[in-house]
């Protein structure tokens, strides 16, 4: 098949997880078209059977203000379904990407080809702009006129039909992993150069939004360090980590935290950490965590959306209400002072963790391309 992939070039978790479909899918022999402003992060062009094309946006004195990303994006996508002739467009996030996919399928159309269109919803597409009143109604027309809908968890899919009239069906295929980046490395160095007094590492990864709640993890962790011997390692950057910091200097832990800022090579450091804090008021899905448990570590998290669907309470971490920080670092400093526990907790974290694994996932993906195009009698 030749699939076009269209996602945001972002370390975001949908970008992340269009990026590698789209790598796993030339590996199997797929012809894979990445249509964005910018080389998505995880992106290696250098594979076979990728392409990659850039939305330009035209900088006229008009759009100085305005920048036309919508109208770019669909003259962009008819260029290369005509080019390149392909079979199915899977785009990701219902705004603006759905609803320029849509008016590039109707441009195509005039010119005798039928594009089938896959719409991924990711979370905030849906549960922040898409419910934005000003939004609202694109969204629902967008998702409406896509050929197929999925969406990464129950949660997600239960909360789109909740906010939005829907007619159509909608799949849930979770987000996944390559599970073989995630194997413990000896001889990375990581551990004794993050904790050189055998302490336990805590580890936060995220874009540091406010909807992270890093300053629950703050929290959290001051609980933890006053009872387990340890120090927190954050991954990530975002307009929370000046209110974070502050917090970290009132409490007098700065010499127990350490901002990473944002790396793209973090296995070895996930590896390296006894557990992983998730506390969010919205998370979708839980991709971070899943990363974590891939590496064997525990998740101490909220019951914010999809998170309970992937860290599985009392076998692979904890799940508990959104803001319980005390009720966080007493089951973290619980776990991590019982070390049968963590182990069979780390065990369990693996073994969950393979269930979402990229070997798994992928399949469903390329039934759900093939049921399409069969449907639609392209094959």
């Amino acid at each position: 098949m030749k699939i076009g992939i269209v996602c945001y070039p972002t370390f975001g978790g949908s970008g992340i997880v269009a990026t590698e479909l789209g790598m796993d899918l030339a590996e199997r022999g797929h012809q894979v078209h990445f249509i964005a402003t910018s080389l998505p992060a995880r992106l290696n062009i250098t594979k076979s059977n990728i392409f990659f094309h850039k939305v330009n946006v035209e900088t006229y004195p008009l759009f100085d203000q305005y920048q036309p990303y919508s109208l770019a994006l669909s003259t962009t996508i008819v260029n290369i379904a005509q080019s390149y002739g392909l079979d199915l467009l899977h785009v990701h996030y219902a705004i603006p990407h759905a609803y320029a996919a849509y008016f590039a399928k109707q441009m195509l159309r005039e010119k005798g080809i039928d594009l089938p269109i896959v719409t991924t919803l990711h979370g905030t597409d849906i549960t922040l702009v898409g419910n934005h009143p000003v939004y609202k109604p694109a969204v629902e027309f967008s998702i409406n006129h896509s050929d197929k809908v999925t969406a990464v968890s129950e949660s997600l899919k239960e909360e789109t039909l909740e906010l939005f009239s829907i007619h159509k069906d909608i799949e849930v295929i979770p987000n996944f992993i390559d599970n073989q980046q995630f194997i413990p490395d000896e001889n990375c160095g990581c551990r004794t150069q993050m904790a050189p007094d055998a302490e336990k590492i805590i580890i936060h990864v995220s874009n540091l939004r406010k909807v992270k709640r890093v300053q629950d993890v703050i929290q959290v962790f001051y609980r933890i360090q006053k009872e387990i011997p340890s120090k927190l390692i954050i991954v990530g950057e975002g307009p929370e980590w000046e209110k974070a910091n502050n917090l970290i200097h009132e409490l007098g832990i700065e010499n127990k935290v350490k901002n990473l800022g944002k790396i793209t090579e973090f296995q070895n450091v996930l590896c390296s950490s006894d557990l992983f804090l998730l506390p969010s008021e919205k998370e979708s899905f839980g991709l971070a965590a899943l990363e974590a448990m891939a590496a064997s570590v525990p998740v101490i998290s909220s019951n914010a959306g999809g998170i309970p669907e992937v860290n599985v309470d009392g076998q692979t971490g904890f799940v508990l209400p959104i803001g319980d920080v005390d009720g966080m670092a007493e089951k973290a400093i619980q776990l991590l002072s019982n070390p049968k526990m963590l182990y069979e907790f780390k065990k369990n974290a693996k073994m969950q963790a393979m269930k979402f694994d990229e070997k798994n996932i992928i399949p469903m993906y390329e039934e759900l391309y093939l049921s399409i195009l069969e449907k639609s009698n392209y094959l």
